[in-house]
């Protein structure tokens, strides 16, 4: 699977999908057609078993994403606010939360307002030494609309979330690292070869079980949902895989298992 958008670039290497949003003169700024063509990207990705975990990144040295595309919604009504925030949270970030495969965010120079956003959806977050991070939008009169104000108190707590949120403040890599809204950091130079690192290790592990991983990792978050419960239940589900089978058969075999995702 290489799919090739108008203002995103996929391609695949060993495994990992690459997608990068390629809109440099815009710092990579979320528009609508943007948005439409990330979603597209992963929900094909989605079926395709080869396919064992995700990286997205941004063109160009400057930014990751560096926030919506603020003149497509100047002159928005109330409606077509909340419609802005409901479509975006369907097809990118609570789509990308829930992605059954992992997700990891290359954060490369800024990541602001909807590109941090962005960056929080995914599973983890590897910023280059130069990434600026933050959300500016009561600079703007308006909040965080794409999960934002939820996502930013799990990774780094309610009182700093409050902070970065109602100063607009942006947070530098090693502060990101800090207080946890960042798993590692690296060079620019460095920071596709350490997501990749990380793959390798994904691409010998069970999909089956770290598909059930991410659902259940996310059911602790889901206040209609008692996390504990959701484990119990997956947990036993597992035992009626194949590559639970195959995974203990290589333990006990003393070899190195061959996992199919079933």
């Amino acid at each position: 699977m290489v799919a090739t958008c108008e203002f995103v670039t996929s391609e695949v290497k060993n495994g990992v999908l690459i997608i990068t949003i390629n809109r440099p003169d815009k710092l990579n700024a979320l528009n609508k057609q943007t948005i439409e063509e990330l979603h597209e990207t992963l929900a094909e990705a989605e079926n395709h078993s080869e396919i064992r975990s995700v990286i997205v990144t941004g063109a160009g040295t400057k930014a990751f994403v560096a926030g919506a595309d603020i003149a497509e919604f100047a002159n928005f009504t109330i409606e077509q606010g909340k419609q802005l925030s409901a479509t975006g949270h369907f097809k990118i970030f609570n789509f990308i939360e829930n992605f059954s495969k992992p997700i990891i965010a290359a954060v490369n120079g800024f990541a602001l307002g909807g590109g941090l956003e962005l960056a929080m959806a995914c599973h983890l977050r590897v910023v280059s030494d130069n990434a600026r991070m933050g959300l500016p939008e009561v600079s703007l009169g308006v909040i965080p609309g794409y999960g934002g104000t939820q996502r930013l108190a799990q990774l780094v707590g309610k009182g700093k979330a409050f902070e970065m949120i109602v100063t607009g403040d942006m947070m530098n890599a090693q502060d990101a690292y800090h207080w946890g809204l960042a798993n590692y950091v690296t060079t620019q130079e460095a920071l596709i070869e350490k997501c990749l690192d990380i793959t390798s290790k994904i691409s010998s592990k069970s999909p089956t079980a770290i598909k059930t991983a991410i659902k259940v990792i996310n059911a602790g978050y889901n206040n209609k949902l008692n996390g504990f419960e959701v484990e119990i239940e997956e947990f036993g589900k597992s035992f009626g895989t194949g590559d639970f089978r195959e995974g203990v058969d290589a333990f006990l075999g003393k070899r190195k298992a061959d996992f199919k995702g079933n």
